[in-house]
Parts: C-alpha cells; structure tokens; sequence
C-alpha cells in the first residue's frame, strides 16, 4: 500500500505591505487592506526572493567594474556643483535645487494626471544639455511615446526610447547605453525572471526597487520611477518603497482641471513639503511662476462668504480663496461638507462660532470650499474659515482686499503661525491692502523692527469677536 505523499503547507502572503498568516482572511491583520491576500508554498516565496536578490545584488556589483573599501568621512570629496538643473523652475524647486546623480526618485500620482509627460518633458530637457537619458516604459511602446512626445517638441539624440518589462534586458540596456538619467515608467510592470511572483507584487516591487538602488548608487545614475496609487491615495504596493527610495514626490490635481501640483513628501536632499505648480496644455505641462495670481483668478469681489488666505506649502506662500455657504437646513440633521479642508476642523469650528460669539449655526447646513482644488491641512487657515462662515451666515462681504491667516483654538483664541513675514510679503506683492492676523504675531513683527508694507496695513486680532465686529461694520 503506497503511502499518501504529504501535503505541502500553504501560507498566505499580503500584497499591500507582505504580511504572512496561515490561513485566508478578508482583511490583512498588518495593514488592514481589504482582499489583498494571496496563497502561496510555505518557504517558496521567501526562498525565490532570497536567491533573486543575491544574483541580482552580484549582477549589478559586477557591472561596475568597481571594488569599494571602506573610508573614512573625511575621505569622501563632495563637489559644489553635484546638482544638475532639470531645466524646470518647479520641479528643481521641489527636489531641492536638481537633480542629485546617484539618487532614486519615486513619482507617484492617480493614471492620467501627467506622470509620464512631466518625465518625458524632463528627458527632453537633460537630453538638450548633453545629459544621456533612458527612458523605459513597460506600459507604452515606442511608437505611443513617439506620438506623445510630438506634441512636446523636438528631442535630441541622447533621449533614447526602450519599451521592456524585464528587469535583466533593462540592465543589459543600461550596460549597452550608459545613461546619467534612467526613468522606468513603472516599477509595476518591471518583473524578474526568477521570482515567481506577478508583476507588482510585493516580492517583484521589493526585488526591483533593490536592483535599481543598487544601479543608482554604484554607477552613481538618476534613477526616476513611476508608481501607480491606490485608492487612497499612497503609492501602490509596500509601503518599504518609499523607504528605499531618496525622493517621494507626488502629482496632483483635478484631471478634469487644467493645473497639476507636483509635491515632495520626502527629500534627503532638500526641504520636504514643497510644491511646484504645473498647468496642463496641449502640448504638455508648463510651469506656473506666479501660483498666487492663477488660483486667485475668476474672483468675484463683494460677496458673502469668500474670503482670501495666505497658506504655506513648504518654504512658499500661496493665496487661496475660501469659500462658505450657510443656509437653513431642511433635513432634520443639518448637511457639511467640506472640500479642500479637514472636515472635522470644520464642524469644530462651527461649534466655537456657536459657543463663543453665538451665532446660530446648529440649523444650518454648511457647505465649505477651498477655491482652485487645492487641499489645505495646516491650522493657519482656521481664522479665514471662521471669517467665510460669519459672512455667509451674516449675507455681508468682508473688504475684497483683505487677507487671513491665524489658528483659532477652542476658546475663540487667535494663535499665532508661522512664516508670517512671508505671507505678509505675497499678500502685499499681490496687492492687498488689509493683512487680518493673530495679534501675538503682529506684535513681534514690530518688535523686530518691522518690514515693508508698501502701504498695506496688519490688524491683529485676539479673539474671533473682533471678527463678528469687523463683519458689521
């Protein structure tokens, strides 16, 4: 009697982030993704991409002809002139003043944003300054690129075009071509031959990040990669890519919108959180110098419950309309909204409005709006959305000409912010002639010895009463 071969045992792995569990769950106990869980041989998984990881790691080792030893820091030469200008205002503003050779950089954004056009038009740049560029796509062809690449302009010779998804016949280009810049468009459709896994898996995006760091540093080659985003937002697949990778930037925007905003959220070679702004046309993007005046424009002066506020993003100011809508409510559990806002912060606001100068708001459906698509999060435009609610609620306009920015804490308190010189500086480059402000900050602003106004005038405010008082006079 034949024995029963014993069964192999079968574990689950998570595609969003890895996690391993013995047995099928709806929703992983590591990221808490929905259906993301996937069956594979005990061992095999961790096995294949152990032994790819090895043989790429010498692959890539053996290609640079280079041994490396150990040095002491004060060895190492770093040369004043590292950065390479991408030809972009904005975009060198968000990686910090250039390129860095040798860096990784992660371009996430939602499909049709405008990726793969901001690269191409970069290639287009660097290729013009003498710079060898690569440029592979797993997801378009040669031809596809060709036509899109048309509308953009003319491209130089050192702007060369290669349509693979294999890792291995990507390596042998770059061994064949040499480049300074390489853009893999994306890392979810590059695979490895030798790990039995989907292109975009964890272990394939795992394997294939580490190859192309390995690449970057030892060749001392720019390498761009585009990632796709989930549903909510972050770059699909496990969350390490965004820890192996130099720069983060993410592209934003309406699609139906004629702007996009590139923003970097990780940088270890500049500030984080800076912002460069894009404007879609036909033949391709273009860079918006003054975002200030382009968010601004379609105002219409003189009406209840628009307001203008002076936000930063990063080291540079912005001013954005705020919009609001008060009405009575019909329903017996009154509607908010909020877009471009926290929406928490806004029903928390209301609650302060209530409470603290009475103005009855718990009636009331409320409808708040950031002008132009953009999304605010830091608490300085608390005090504009107090002044668009009080205006609405109220049907009189405040000054046309006059700017917010101030944190407002549970008590009606006004609290002070950041980089208010700089806001300051935008709102009267811009022309406004009225600068609503915390107290506490106009306060050490004279205290220091001022700045120039070129004729407008601050007003600080302590509490959000003085708001009201403004809106009735």
């Amino acid at each position: 009697m034949e024995r029963a071969m014993p069964k192999d045992k079968t574990l689950f792995f998570c595609k969003e982030c890895g996690t391993e569990v013995s047995k099928w769950q709806g929703q992983c106990p590591g990221c808490h993704a929905w259906n993301t869980l996937v069956e594979a041989p005990a061992g095999q998984a961790a096995k294949l991409a152990t032994k790819a990881v090895s043989e790429s790691r010498k692959r890539a080792a053996a290609n640079t002809g280079l041994k490396k030893k150990p040095v002491t820091i004060r060895d190492v030469e770093t040369a004043a002139d590292a950065r390479q200008s991408v030809g972009m205002e904005e975009f060198d503003r968000v990686l910090g003043g250039g390129i860095v050779p040798g860096s990784l950089i992660l371009v996430g954004g939602d499909p049709g944003i405008g990726k793969s056009t901001l690269l191409l038009q970069t290639c287009r740049m660097l290729s013009g300054k003498g710079i060898r560029t690569l440029y592979v796509s797993g997801e378009e062809s040669e031809k596809q690129i060709k036509l899109r690449a048309d509308r953009i302009g003319e491209f130089e010779d050192g702007m060369l075009l290669f349509s693979e998804t294999s890792m291995s016949s990507i390596l042998e280009a770059v061994d064949e071509v040499s480049p300074s810049v390489l853009v893999v468009d994306s890392i979810q459709t590059v695979y490895e031959e030798s790990i039995d896994a989907a292109p975009g898996s964890v272990s394939q995006v795992r394997e294939i990040t580490g190859t192309l760091l390995q690449l970057a540093k030892s060749r001392n080659i720019t390498v761009f990669i585009v990632g796709h985003v989930t549903k909510e937002g972050n770059v699909a697949g496990p969350r390490m890519l965004e820890h192996m990778v130099d720069i983060v930037l993410y592209f934003e925007g309406d699609k139906t919108a004629m702007y996009r905003m590139l923003r970097g959220v990780k940088n270890r070679f500049g500030s984080t959180n800076e912002v460069g702004v894009f404007e879609m046309r036909e033949k391709g993007l273009v860079e918006v110098p003054n975002p200030s005046e382009y968010l601004m424009a379609g105002r219409l002066e003189d009406e209840a419950g628009s307001v203008v506020v002076c936000t930063m993003e990063g080291s540079r100011a912005f001013l954005i309309e705020v919009q609001a809508l008060v009405c009575r409510s019909s329903f017996p559990v009154p509607r908010r909204t909020a877009v471009g806002s926290d929406y928490n912060r806004v029903n928390l606001l209301m609650a302060v409005l209530e409470k603290r100068i009475g103005l009855t708001l718990g009636d009331c459906d409320a409808y708040v709006n950031v002008a132009g698509g953009m999304r605010i999060t830091e608490p300085a435009i608390d005090l504009a959305l107090v002044a668009a609610l009080i205006s609405s609620h109220t049907g009189r306009a405040f000054d046309p000409k006059m700017v917010f920015f101030g944190e407002v804490g549970l008590v009606g308190e006004v609290r002070a912010v950041s980089q208010a010189e700089r806001r300051i500086a935008e709102a009267v480059k811009t022309g406004y002639t009225t600068i609503i402000m915390p107290e506490s900050n106009r306060i050490a602003i004279e205290k220091a010895g001022g700045i120039n106004l070129g004729g407008a005038r601050l007003v600080g405010v302590k509490h959000i009463r003085e708001l009201s008082q403004m809106n009735r006079e």
